[in-house]
């Protein structure tokens, strides 16, 4: 008993550990919810291509000595609002502009770092996350930015769904399709840069896309999924501070291997759509049970 209570309390007694949960948090919540709109609109490749899209900017900001955080924001933005105009053209499927604009990027950045006369531990710490060594500044930083992006897309929900479901709809209805693309890219940038000092611009993905992968398996619903999304980005990100403060292990790594231990659970054991739940054998004589339709909440 005494052993859980170390392990359950240990951690709460350093600044640098609270400061770490305050992050981890707040990111799990935020990348959860814009992440059930990357995976209702199957766009999973989108977030990969902006974590790295955002490599340039941070490259010219080390270059030239100015936030790193700031330059990788403005290089995100630029190129999803790249690929939302590219793919206004629907002879080219989504997933074809951002492929294009991903590689683009990343080979701007190595180019424009192949100019600097060496790497700093802040270029390293944004490649690989530095949750750990965070200063309350950041910690506002990432609550107002998460505040406001939640409120955004609040705001939009009803029509990003909409659009997900049904481009064709949402345009005969008269909805400025465009501009929520680009509301989109935009939320997804964002998350993505303040989620860059949790678990790195290369293990980000897995923050934005399997939370929400896990929700997808586990309900039908729109509103359930966005509910236990971020509930389970959070709880993973916790879980992986934990692990890491007790084994002195990579805190951002064990956030995505415990996330992605929830994924297999969740594949393998969810009510409906799990491995081992749908191959169950069912009554004789009994119908199959169609696969059902998401539903809006």
């Amino acid at each position: 008993m005494s052993a859980m209570l170390d392990f359950l309390t240990g951690p709460w007694e350093h600044l640098f550990m609270r400061r770490a949960f305050a992050v981890a948090v707040m990111c799990g919540i935020v990348s959860g919810v814009i992440g059930a709109h990357v995976v209702l609109r199957g766009m999973a490749f989108i977030g990969d291509a902006v974590s790295h899209s955002v490599f340039p900017g941070v490259a010219i900001a080390f270059v030239f000595q100015f936030n790193l955080v700031l330059g990788g924001a403005v290089a995100g933005l630029l190129t999803a609002l790249a690929v939302a105009v590219f793919s206004q053209n629907r002879r080219l499927k989504e997933d074809s502009v951002i492929g294009v604009f991903f590689a683009a990027a990343f080979g701007l950045g190595i180019v424009i770092l192949s100019t600097a006369p060496g790497y700093s531990g802040s270029l390293e710490s944004f490649l690989f996350g530095q949750i750990l060594g965070i200063s309350d500044g950041d910690v506002v930083t990432v609550a107002v930015m998460g505040l406001l992006l939640l409120l955004l897309a609040a705001a939009v929900h009803k029509e990003l769904v909409t659009v997900s479901l049904d481009r064709e709809t949402a345009r005969a209805a008269g909805l400025p399709v465009f501009a929520l693309d680009i509301v989109l890219y935009a939320l997804v940038t964002v998350t993505v840069v303040i989620s860059l000092q949790a678990v790195g611009n290369i293990l980000v993905l897995a923050l934005l896309i399997t939370p929400a992968a896990c929700a997808r398996l586990l309900t039908d619903r729109i509103g359930v999924m966005m509910i236990l999304a971020p509930v389970i980005g959070a709880a993973s990100a916790v879980a992986g501070l934990y692990l890491s403060y007790t084994y002195n292990l990579a805190a951002g790594g064990l956030i995505v291997l415990v996330v992605t231990s929830v994924f297999v659970l969740c594949w393998l054991f969810a009510p409906r759509h799990g491995l081992l739940t749908r191959a169950r054998p069912r009554d004789a004589g009994a119908s199959p049970v169609p696969e059902p339709v998401l539903q809006q909440p």
